[in-house]
């Protein structure tokens, strides 16, 4: 702590000279009267230089106390001026952090009011795209879908919605029949004309999906985004080259060439009670979770070449024309029960764990031309109309024909035991 110099009270210096005084009256008085050798002058220099001393004692203290409250109040100064720099700065820091947490405040504000001008913005985007899909002029949804695709385009997080509307509308209910009779004015010809505009929205509707899906068109691609057209009536369908997520075709009838070559499906894909009324086209296409086809009927060429499955689920798949699962690499397979009415084709397939044709039906011929079974493979209960053919097939397990028949009669094919086929050795 810092001392303080306190004032000299008044009673100290009305006192203290007349003490001073006393004192050095009472020191020559008392000298002339003890030295009575000396003279009186010698006495009185005496005395004289006494009470001078006295007084220079006194003046040396007032300088003294004089110096030192200079001293102090330099001090004082010194830390008064600290002090107003401290409060200086703080202050200043005080006013800079307010004016910062202000001007993020203000930001933050700002940014809040774009993000929201820009969400509203975009809602008011979409409802009049949807506004537009909903008219009952085809050029009308025509432009729906175009203002669709621009704002799928423009905004990343939207995308899956446009995807999304663009599949309901392929699941809205719809059937092309052939030109009616008649003149070209009546009713039933106009209703023709409008469905063949309609033909022409569906038709637009899938081509944006296919064009956004596929990752070689750079910023076009919108990423492997879900599709949902379960019940969907599609038309000359081409999805070639995508990479898509999760895929729902259940239900789906296929109109015309269907073309789903070289895509990935990353996630599960369901074509469960799917109609291909034509050829369909799976070329190259990499299946890389769950493939469900049960109680699918190809109408029409069924193309699965060098396609690859992780999980393939064929059970009671009708295949009405030629199907060709040539250089396939399957994880894991079922066909059971499926019915194959013309020409199948397995040769250089590879089946990595178990292949099961369990009670299927092959009307034409059957090829497993070097095709590889490393796992469980069955043919229990298969209907064989002719011998397959399997030369220079590979299977390690010895494969289950049980209760097999060809032509209607039981089936149990010796090539299975030849050296095309080599059974696993004791060591294996």
């Amino acid at each position: 702590m810092r001392p303080v110099l306190r004032p000299i009270p008044g009673w100290v210096i009305a006192v203290g000279i007349p003490m001073m005084l006393l004192v050095a009256i009472g020191a020559v008085w008392l000298m002339l009267g003890v030295g009575m050798d000396s003279t009186k002058l010698d006495v009185i220099r005496t005395g004289g230089t006494l009470g001078v001393g006295l007084g220079g004692v006194l003046v040396l203290w007032l300088a003294i106390r004089r110096q030192r409250s200079t001293e102090l109040d330099l001090l004082a100064k010194y830390e008064a001026h600290e002090l107003a720099e401290r409060t200086a700065a703080n202050t200043l820091a005080h006013q800079q952090a307010v004016a910062a947490t202000t001007q993020a405040h203000q930001e933050q504000v700002a940014a809040d009011a774009r993000i929201l001008a820009a969400a509203r913005r975009i809602t008011e985007l979409y409802l009049k795209a949807a506004e537009l899909l909903g008219s009952d002029k085809a050029p009308v949804r025509l432009s729906g879908l175009y203002a669709l695709e621009r704002l799928a385009q423009d905004n990343e997080t939207q995308r899956q919605t446009i995807v999304n509307v663009l599949c309901a509308y392929l699941r809205m209910p719809y059937e092309l029949t052939e030109p009616p009779p008649g003149h070209a004015g009546s009713e039933r010809h106009e209703q023709y004309r409008a469905l063949v505009q309609e033909r022409e929205v569906r038709l637009t509707a899938q081509r944006l999906l296919g064009d956004h899906l596929q990752p070689d068109l750079g910023t076009a691609y919108w990423g492997p985004l879900d599709l949902d057209l379960v019940g969907a009536q599609l038309i000359d369908f081409n999805l070639n080259e995508a990479n898509i997520g999760i895929a729902h075709f259940g239900h789906a009838i296929f109109t015309g060439p269907t073309t789903i070559a070289d895509t990935t499906f990353t996630e599960i894909a369901m074509f469960n009670n799917v109609i291909f009324n034509d050829l369909a086209w799976f070329d190259g296409t990499k299946f890389a979770n769950l493939a469900r086809f049960p109680n699918a009927s190809f109408g029409g060429t069924a193309w699965f070449r060098n396609a690859s499955f992780e999980h393939a689920d064929f059970d009671n798949v009708s295949f009405n024309g030629s199907a060709w699962f040539n250089d396939c690499d399957f994880s894991s397979a079922t066909f059971s029960q499926a019915t194959f009415s013309k020409n199948v084709t397995f040769d250089a397939t590879a089946f990595s764990h178990h292949a099961l044709f369990g009670k299927t039906a092959f009307t034409g011929q059957a090829d497993f031309v070097k095709t590889n079974f490393s796992g469980v493979t069955s043919f229990e209960g298969a209907a064989f109309a002719s011998p397959p053919s399997i030369s220079q097939a590979t299977c390690d397990l010895a494969p289950d024909f049980g209760r097999a028949t060809l032509a209607g009669k039981p089936y149990e094919p010796k090539e299975f035991t030849s050296a095309d086929i080599p059974k696993p050795s004791p060591a294996d």
